[in-house]
């Protein structure tokens, strides 16, 4: 699968972010290292502490599946600066696969691509 496809599957998801509240649709596409790719998005809540992001949607759903080796993730969201995972997002992710690809999108069909490490370089760990 390319970066643009994954990307591709990102902006699909952010079509169906519930974002009453910020109106700030994210979608990501998480690949596991057997090629297995998981979408989420962003849903919000009036708690907000209740809100969970795209990326831990994804890797909910992939762990629920059993998997536990991420190789990449594309985030998408049509905002002008580069949409990088927040800072539980990277943890969350970071406890599985840290140092997988993280490829960030902006407005224009445009993205970037990080090593999850570099974005979190002392994860918390035991």
């Amino acid at each position: 699968m390319t970066d643009r496809e994954l990307m591709s599957m990102a902006y699909e998801a952010s079509m169906n972010a519930y974002v009453p509240y910020s109106r700030f649709a994210v979608g990501a596409a998480l690949e596991c290292s057997d090629g297995t790719v998981y979408t989420g998005c962003n849903v919000e809540n009036a708690a907000l502490g209740s809100t969970i992001c795209a990326e831990r949607t994804a890797c909910v759903k992939a762990v629920s599946d059993g998997k536990r080796q991420f190789r990449r993730i594309a985030i998408f969201a049509d905002s002008q600066n580069w949409c990088t995972p927040c800072g539980a997002c990277r943890q969350f992710l970071a406890e599985f696969s840290p140092e997988m690809e993280v490829l960030c999108a902006k407005a224009g069909s445009r993205y970037v691509s990080y090593k999850l490490s570099e974005l979190l370089p002392h994860t918390f760990n035991y």
